[in-house]
Parts: structure tokens; C-alpha cells; sequence
């Protein structure tokens, strides 16, 4: 039985096919259209997902659609009446585009496939329960969902069993955490549903000075997690804006403009909402632990890469082991609504395999043969040197301990918003400038940014307060105090981002300002390849960590062919490439007449 899972019309639109209830592939449209967070119907990467298993539509059971869009749209209309006449601007900006083509969800199925068989809508929050709890490596476990909005829901929990998932609780908007960061996000200039990433890395560098205005006047959080927010502070539910002045008047000043300098105000703002999540997130847990019972959680929605909360939870909640979805936002809906399609409305057994997620490490996207990719560099005319792979691990060993920068593309591309060592750009982590040389010259992108360590889930018990797996950047930890350094009482007074140029550990360009890293543990079962490059790193320099960041520019998706890995290495600052067999010496390609740096704001 083959089901195709399908999101789309919000952000980050994603495929995702599942035959006989394994995930076989699964990808995100903007790694195709190269539009970041491409909102579009998911054309190219369903078209890819099918290709893929090599089936046309009639092979296909079932398509499953990750919500329902007549209730989402009856949650805008009975918003515009709820705030009448407030509203009615973005009301008349979003009606035409629900009534062309939101809506007719079905048609739009029918039409791009070519498909006359069954089509599902779950709920959005089901889809998100489902991609948590269904590709688990728990038999039994709590679920709980949280995000910006989906119909209704903003928050729900529940339990799921074998191959049953029941939701028991709900928030519903427009009291959404998700949203709340959100308007945060939006206040301090940066894009909203990509630039919370920024205000999460931007916390540590402030203090939380406005905790208790958060409280007192923005959000009624109970011992539960559950809570309400003071509308009278926000816009998205009747504008064109999150915020509107009377928020800008509790925080001291208009929002930020975008690319204009952070301030002290800035950093302790990030601090700030970053607490009250981080509160809100536990209270939920033990809430969702006590109404349920289950040693095991379950998490996804956008709130859940939340990768600092989630640690706090995993650390300092009442349960056991926490597994969050890879692709936990819209994208990864698509895998859920397929599994939901599988398992709910087809009713099949699941089986746990072993104590592994079915997640197939996330890469579920395209791989390219070594011919496919010698024709891509045939066509810029590329010098390169084909190494057989000891050759190739021992000399990208070599090159990354001499402070090389190495764009690293092999494998099966990863699903979800993380780079996990086959589409990475990769450095040394023991460089104490290694962390804004990367941001500034290579991603051009803040140099405040943390980048995450990527070590051998052997061995990461050496380097940080960490005893569970994290193969997915989902949870951060702490470095172990014996693996950092004694500041001086100069560099222990640095405040903002002076606290840049102090090197905290044994591996500075890892370790944010807080003493924390967000962790890519890497499995010889998952990832042999990458995992025998950390080896090899290892064995030249007696250090089992590097960088991994994703490989792309600010602006763009991550790589996903060949072409795109060649023209991001040489519109940057990176030294070298690997990409399958071939290792790419940036001095000896020809000219770049192509772009160079960021697409455009982010």
C-alpha cells in the first residue's frame, strides 16, 4: 500500500511517501523550487517522492492532506467577526486567496496528480501528533503538539499506543505560544517563521529583565501550561502585524528595525520570551506526564525546535526519554499525515523496531550517483581528485585540523530544517574564530549565531552533560566543566557581544556564551560514513567534535544536487568541497561569474 502525505499553503510545504507503512521518502518543496520556505502546492517533491519508489498516481492507496482547510478557514472568518471591524484589511488580503485556491484542496490533488482514488484530511494537530508518535522508537507514550495555530489548535496533548493516537486537551487560538514567540521574534526585527532560531540563539546573551512584564501583562500562565494571552497587545488576529503600539509602548520603543544594530534591550528581550517558553514548556510537561502516566513524551509542532526547552524538559521534567520529530514544523506534518493514512484510517499494526525511531536518521530526501555528480562538475569544467574513501576521510580529516572550511554533500539529503552530515559545511571546533569566520565569511549571516557540535554517540558522554541520544539538534547540553576554561576575571565582566571573542572550552566554536551546545549525536548505524569522519578527526587530533552547519547561504534552503553544492562552495568563502568521491580545491576552480553571498534577507 503506498499513501503520499501532502502540506502546503502555510509555510515550508513538504511531500512524504509511505509504502506498506515505512517512510520512503520525503522532502520539503523549497529544496527544489530553491524559494526559502516555499509555501506553494508541493509539485516538484512529490513528483520526486514517486519517482523515488518508482510509481505513477495510479499506484497510489491514499493521499492524506496534514489538515483540514474548511475549518482553518472557518476559524478566519469567525475571527473577522469576532474583531469586526477590526481586521477587515487583512480579511480582504487573505479572502481572495482562500476563495482561488486554499480551499479547493481536493481539486488541487486531482488536478496536479492526475488521481481519482481516496483523500483524507486530518486535523493539523493530528498530523503533527502523528508524525511524533508514529515514527517513535516508543511502544507507548504522551504526545504533545505545540505550534503557531493549525485550524484551532495551538496546543494539544494526548497519548498514543500501538497503532492508536487519542488527543485529550487543546488551546486554541488565538492563546498560542507558538505565536507568541512569534510576535517577539517579529519586535526584534527578524522574519517571523525563520528568524525564531535567532532570538533563541540571541537569549543567552541577555538578561531576563522583562520576565515579570511578560507575565504581568502579556500571557496568564497556570501550574498546568495552560494559559491565555492579552490580545490587546497583539495584531494577528485583526492586522497585517503581530504587535501593535500598545506593545511597543510596554517594551520601551517601536520594533527593531530589520539589519539595523541589536542592542543591550534586544538581548534582554530574547532572554526574556526564551524563559517564559521555556516555563510554559515544563508546566505542559508535567501537566501532559501526570494526565497521562507515560514515562515517554513525544513532541512536534514548531515550538518543539525549541532545542534549549527541550533540553530544560529532558533534564529537569518527569519523563524518562523525549523524542521530538526531526521536521517538526509544516514539513513534517506531511509525514504524519501519511502515517496517519496508514495507520488510523487503514487501521495496520505498527511495530517498534529495536528502540529506533523509523526516521531513518531523516535522510529520506535525493541521493546522486558519482556519474550523475561528474557531470554536474563536467559542466563548470571543475578540477577535482576522485579518492577512494579511507583516502577521502583521512585527507578532509587532514584539511579540517589544518582550519580548513569543507562543504561535505553525500548521501540521501536530510528532511527537516537540520543539516545532519550529508548536506553540511563542516569546520573545527577547537578554532576560537572559527565561529564567526563561518558566520560572516561563509553563511553570511550573524556572527552571534551558535553553530552545533557534531561528535560520536560514544563519546559524548566525555564532552557534555548529556546521557541520551540527539540526532537531530533537538536538545541542547551543557559542556562538561572539565572541558572548559577558567576565565579571567576581564573576560568573566564582558557583557553583549564581547562575550564573542572569549574562548569558554576545550571547543570554543561550539560553545555558546551560556556554556551550552546544541548536540548532533552521530551513529556508525545511521551515518557510517560521517561517523567514520569524526573518527578519523579523532585519531589526527585527539578531538571527536566538529562544526556542522547546514550547507547554504542565508537566504537559501540547503543545498539538495550537485549544482547547487558546486555554486553555494564557490559563491563563499569555503575551501573545499566533497561531494560523493570528489574533493574540490576552491584555488584551482575556474573564475566564478555566478553569485556570490546571501540571496536576500532572512
Amino acid at each position: 500500500m503506498n499513501i503520499l502525505g501532502l502540506s502546503a499553503y502555510y509555510h515550508d510545504s513538504a511531500a512524504c511517501l509511505v509504502r506498506d507503512g515505512r517512510i520512503v521518502a520525503a522532502a520539503q518543496e523549497e529544496r527544489f523550487s530553491r524559494k526559502k520556505h516555499d509555501a506553494g502546492f508541493p509539485l516538484q517533491s512529490l513528483t520526486w517522492c514517486l519517482e523515488q519508489a518508482r510509481l505513477s498516481s495510479d499506484d497510489l492507496d491514499a493521499v492524506v492532506f496534514y489538515e483540514k482547510p474548511f475549518l482553518r478557514f472557518e476559524r478566519l472568518l469567525e475571527t473577522y467577526l469576532a474583531f469586526a471591524p477590526r481586521g477587515l484589511k487583512q480579511f480582504l488580503t487573505a479572502l481572495p486567496v482562500w476563495m482561488k485556491e486554499k480551499i479547493w484542496i481536493k481539486e488541487a490533488i486531482r488536478k496536479h496528480l492526475d488521481y481519482q482514488g481516496p483523500i483524507y484530511f486530518p486535523e493539523h494537530h493530528q498530523s503533527h501528533a502523528a508524525s511524533a508518535f508514529f515514527p517513535s522508537p516508543f511502544e507507548e507514550s504522551a504526545v504533545l503538539t505545540l505550534d503557531g495555530v493549525g485550524e484551532w489548535s495551538t496546543v494539544s496533548f494526548g497519548r498514543g499506543c500501538g497503532n492508536r493516537l487519542d488527543l485529550l486537551g487543546e488551546i486554541r487560538f488565538p492563546h498560542s505560544l507558538g505565536l507568541l514567540y512569534s510576535a517577539f521574534t517579529y519586535y526584534m526585527g527578524f522574519k517571523v517563521n525563520s528568524g525564531e532560531y535567532k532570538v533563541m540563539g540571541l537569549a543567552p546573551y541577555g538578561e531576563p529583565r522583562y520576565v515579570q512584564r511578560i507575565r504581568d501583562e502579556i500571557i496568564d500562565l497556570k501550574e498546568d501550561g495552560s494559559f491565555r494571552l492579552n490580545m490587546d497587545y497583539f495584531n494577528f488576529a485583526t492586522g497585517l502585524t503581530m504587535t501593535n503600539e500598545r506593545f511597543h509602548k510596554l517594551f520601551e520603543g517601536p520594533p527593531r528595525k530589520p539589519e539595523s544594530e541589536l542592542t543591550t534591550r534586544d538581548m534582554d528581550l530574547a532572554r526574556s520570551i526564551q524563559v517564559v517558553t521555556e516555563e510554559a514548556v515544563l508546566r505542559m510537561g508535567h501537566h501532559v506526564h501526570q494526565e497521562t502516566g507515560s514515562p515517554h513524551l513525544c513532541m512536534a509542532g514548531g515550538v518543539a525546535l525549541n532545542c534549549v526547552a527541550n533540553g530544560r524538559l529532558l533534564r529537569e521534567g518527569p519523563f524518562e526519554k523525549i523524542w521530538v520529530q526531526p521536521a517538526s514544523g509544516d514539513a513534517g506534518a506531511a509525514v504524519g499525515a501519511a502515517l496517519f493514512g496508514w495507520y488510523v484510517a487503514h487501521d495496520k499494526e505498527r511495530k517498534v523496531q529495536g528502540g529506533l525511531d523509523s526516521m531513518s536518521g531523516s535522510y529520506l530526501g535525493p541521493d546522486y550517483s558519482e556519474e550523475a555528480i561528474g557531470t554536474i562538475l563536467d559542466k563548470y569544467q571543475a578540477p577535482r581528485q576522485r579518492l577512494e574513501e579511507a583516502s577521502l576521510l583521512k585527507r578532509t580529516a587532514e584539511l579540517l585540523a589544518s582550519g580548513h572550511v569543507v562543504g561535505w554533500f553525500q548521501g540521501r539529503m536530510e528532511f527537516g530544517p537540520r543539516a545532519l552530515g550529508n548536506r553540511s559545511i563542516l569546520a573545527d571546533a577547537r578554532s576560537p574564530e572559527m565561529q564567526t569566520r563561518v558566520n560572516l565569511k561563509i553563511k553570511f549571516r550573524e556572527g552571534f549565531r551558535p553553530f552545533a557540535p557534531a561528535i560520536r554517540e560514544e563519546r559524548v558522554r566525555d564532552y557534555f552533560d548529556h546521557d541520551a541520544e540527539s540526532p537531530y539538534m533537538l536538545l541542547t547540553a551543557q559542556v562538561k566543566a572539565e572541558k572548559l576554561r577558567r576565565l579571567t576575571e576581564e573576560e568573566s565582566q564582558m557583557s553583549g557581544f564581547a562575550r564573542l571573542r572569549v574562548a569558554r572550552s576545550e571547543i570554543p566554536a561550539v560553545t555558546h556564551v551560556d556554556n551550552s551546545a546544541r548536540l548532533q549525536t552521530v551513529s556508525a548505524v545511521m551515518n557510517p560514513l560521517f561517523h567514520n569522519l569524526l573518527l578519523e578527526f579523532e585519531r589526527l587530533t585527539g578531538c571527536p567534535v566538529l562544526i556542522n552547519t547546514s550547507f547554504n547561504v542565508r537566504g537559501e534552503p540547503i543545498v539538495c544536487t550537485p549544482e547547487d553544492a558546486y555554486r553555494c562552495f564557490m559563491g563563499t568563502g569555503m575551501d573545499y568541497l566533497v561531494v560523493g568521491p570528489f574533493l574540490l580545491d576552491k584555488r584551482l576552480q575556474p573564475e566564478w561569474q555566478g553569485p556570490s553571498g546571501a540571496k536576500e534577507l532572512d
